[in-house]
Order: structure tokens, then C-alpha cells, then sequence
């Protein structure tokens, strides 16, 4: 759509700005394409001054000082910078961990998870200063736009949005030879059109030739954390991670905060190849997406976890955390990190997880995590009963009668009404 074409664009929400209504806007501000086409375009249609707020959530790609510089010199009147690498690993990454995060089948959460902070932070800074309008930069199709809208008029109920992507109606190519037009520097170009986002829970590709599902991909043309599987070195790496109540506290006995593990298995899993998916996600908008997603500490720590967790737990109780988990990870793709079911979900977890305390010894090979063994105090293995050899601590002599009482129903149900 052409800019004129976009003055269709009708607003119908009661949250969304409206022009001469304000006069400040902070944008939620990466620095990449659509941030910074916005950037300019916010100015100059809303007549606006801008602040910009960058969040320092562990991407490995961004030059946060240039971004900020790429701000002032695009416009901005004020150019924000927040480390909250620390607030997101301990409160956010915290619960996904406890949580098994895990979106249909190996997507880790990374951009969910990476949204509530930003909120959380942005609603912090816009309180602060006063401004009452704040711009992201989603598209109308995606995830993120619910996320932020939700996530902000939920922590500042008297806050308005605004969404230029949505508005302005300008497809990827569109926006490119917008920013070419305006002197505006991005990473994005027709012969290499992927979009990244990522945090250090996850690197996520998207756009160009991985968005149709009929297209065979070349990944090493897109991963930008990992090796690709086959590439990686033959030899294996193994490595001892302790949790002390679902949470990991060290790595071969060497303590460290939760940033500095997810960034320290970032490293290591990325050099094997480790967590690199292809998914088909189902948006919340009702879209079927392809994504390619690198989540190497996301992959080992989750799957590490899970492991212990099981060993510790009986099988009623890894039935529900199975249930539960699958819950939780709906929900916070969902947009629904702010609804009540959430801590209630959370505190499910925290209590089962009071017992997920032990090591948990990995294998990282070719882009597989394998667990290769596993201990805990609270371990609910008992060699006595479960050993194939000859143990006087398991009485089979009650076997049979077991089996008779627990197969009555199905075989009463089995055989009604054949007589």
C-alpha cells in the first residue's frame, strides 16, 4: 500500500492514539527496520517528539550505543538504554525453566518471554517521564502487537498506542525502499530479506524464503547463533548442571547467575549445533507461521530440567507437570502473561519444584542434547526395588493379584453384553 492508500487504516480500539492528542511518544525502539522507519514517520505524522527506549536483554547482534546514536541522529529527543539482562534471567527465565517451556514442539518462548520484560520495563520509563502514548513496532499479522497492547494498557490502563506498521499498511520490500528513500540504515535488503529478534533465550529468523513451508531452507544461510547439526564437531561435549530447586545455580561446579549460564550454554550449545528448530507455529491471530528459531541454553537447560524434574516426582505428579507446563506455554505465547491463571499455574510449579534439586550430566553431539545421568536426594529410584537381578525388597508374589483388581474394569467393560 502506498502512504495515501494507508489513511484507510481505521482506528477502533479505545486504546489507540489519536493525532493532537498528545504531543511525546516513546517507541519501543530495536533499531531495525521497522523501529526505525517509525522513528521518522511518527515525527512526521503525528507531529510528535520522540523518546526512544532500547532494552539490553542479552542480544548477542545489537550495538546498543549505535542504536541509541542511530536514534538521536534519526530524531529522537531523548535516547534510553536499559540493562535488565539480570531482571529477565531471574524473574522471567526463572519460571520458564520451572516451566519446561516449550511452544509445539521446540520453540522455547524467547520472543514472549522477551515481550513481558520490555513492557514491563517500558511502563516503568513511560510512568516515570510522564508520557502517556507508546509506539511499537509489530506488524498487524503477528503475535507481538496483542502482546504489547495487552501487556501496557494492562500495567498503565490509561495508555495509548500506536502501531505505524499497522497503519501505514507497507509490506517488508515497501518498507526497505521507504528507509532507502530516507537515508535511513538497515540491516535488511531485497537479496537478503530475514528479520531477526532475539534476546538470550533466543534468536528467531523469519521472512524471505523461510516463510512459505513448500520452500527447503538453507539454514546455514540463516543461523546466526549455531553451527548447523552436520557441521558441528564429532566429538562430544558433556557437561554437570546442578539445580537447587528447578532453578540451575552451576555449571561442573562452577556457581554462576542465571545470565551468565544461559549465556555460557548460548556458547557452548551453539558450537554443537543445539537447538535449532523449524517450526509451523500457530499464531494468536490465527496464522500459520514457519520460523527458524536457535535456542541452544533454552534446549539444555529445559530439557535438563525436565529430566530431574521427572526422576523426583511420581507419575501422577510428571502427568499434571505435563499438563501444566503445555498450559503455561499457551498462555504466555498467548498474550496472557498478566492473567491470574498464570500464578496460580506458577504456583503449582514452585511447589513441585521444592524437590528438583540435584545434577544432571548432558551430552551435547551433532545438535542433540542426550542426559546421560542424573542424581538427587529426593531421586525416587530405589535400586533394591527396581534392579532386574534378584531382590528380596519387591514382593512379585503380589503381582498377580494387582494385576487382576487393576484390569477389572476394562475387562468387564470389554466384555458387556456378549453373554
Amino acid at each position: 500500500l502506498s502512504m495515501q492508500e494507508a489513511s484507510a487504516y481505521q482506528r477502533v480500539a479505545s486504546h489507540e492514539a489519536k493525532k493532537g492528542e498528545f504531543d511525546r511518544c516513546l517507541l519501543l525502539y530495536s533499531g531495525g527496520l521497522d523501529t526505525s522507519v517509525m522513528l521518522k514517520w511518527i515525527q512526521d505524522t503525528y507531529s510528535a517528539r520522540m523518546v526512544t527506549l532500547t532494552i539490553d536483554i542479552g542480544q548477542t547482534a545489537d550495538d546498543l550505543n549505535a542504536i541509541r546514536e542511530k536514534a538521536l541522529k534519526l530524531g529522537a529527543e531523548e535516547a534510553i538504554v536499559l540493562d535488565c539482562k539480570t531482571e529477565f534471567a531471574d524473574s522471567i527465565l526463572s519460571r520458564a525453566i520451572k516451566a519446561n517451556a516449550d511452544y509445539q514442539g521446540g520453540y522455547a518462548l524467547s520472543c514472549p518471554l522477551g515481550r513481558v520484560m520490555i513492557a514491563e520495563a517500558a511502563a516503568r520509563v513511560a510512568a516515570e517521564k510522564k508520557i502517556t502514548v507508546i509506539a511499537h513496532g509489530c506488524t498487524g499479522k503477528g503475535n507481538d502487537q496483542v502482546r504489547f497492547e495487552g501487556y501496557l494498557t494492562t500495567l498503565l490502563p490509561n495508555c495509548k498506542t500506536i502501531a505505524p506498521v499497522r497503519e501505514w499498511g507497507m509490506g517488508r520490500d515497501e518498507e526497505i525502499q521507504y528507509a532507502i528513500d530516507h537515508g535511513i540504515p538497515v540491516k535488511q535488503n531485497k537479496s537478503s530479506p530475514y528479520s531477526y529478534d532475539e534476546n538470550m533465550w533466543g534468536n528467531t529468523g523469519e521472512g524471505g524464503d523461510i516463510e512459505d513451508p513448500i520452500n527447503q531452507v538453507d539454514e546455514e544461510k540463516i543461523l546466526l547463533w549455531c553451527v548447523a547439526p552436520h557441521r558441528a564437531p564429532d566429538s562430544p561435549l558433556f557437561l554437570d548442571i546442578h539445580f537447587s530447586e528447578g532453578k540451575p545455580v552451576s555449571i561442573d561446579g562452577q556457581e554462576m547467575s542465571l545470565s551468565n549460564i544461559v549465556k555460557h550454554l548460548n556458547d557452548v550449545g551453539g558450537k554443537h549445533g543445539v537447538g535449532v528448530t523449524q517450526l509451523i507455529e500457530d499464531r494468536i491471530v490465527g496464522l500459520k507461521v514457519r520460523g527458524v528459531y536457535e535456542n541452544p541454553a533454552a534446549r539444555i537447560l529445559v530439557d535438563a530440567h525436565k529430566r530431574l524434574e521427572m526422576l523426583v516426582s511420581t507419575r501422577e505428579e510428571n502427568e499434571l507437570k505435563n499438563f501444566m507446563d503445555q498450559k503455561w506455554s499457551y498462555l504466555c505465547y498467548g498474550a496472557k502473561w498478566f492473567d491470574p491463571v498464570m500464578r496460580h499455574i506458577e504456583a503449582y510449579a514452585n511447589d513441585h519444584n521444592k524437590k528438583v534439586t540435584g545434577r544432571v550430566r548432558v551430552r551435547l553431539l551433532k545438535g542433540n542434547v542426550s542426559i546421560v545421568s542424573l542424581e538427587s536426594r529426593y531421586s525416587l529410584f530405589d535400586h533394591n526395588l527396581a534392579t532386574f537381578n534378584k531382590s528380596a525388597h519387591f514382593n512379585q508374589n503380589a503381582s498377580a493379584g494387582f494385576i487382576e483388581i487393576y484390569n477389572l474394569a476394562a475387562k468387564t467393560a470389554h466384555n458387556a453384553g456378549k453373554n
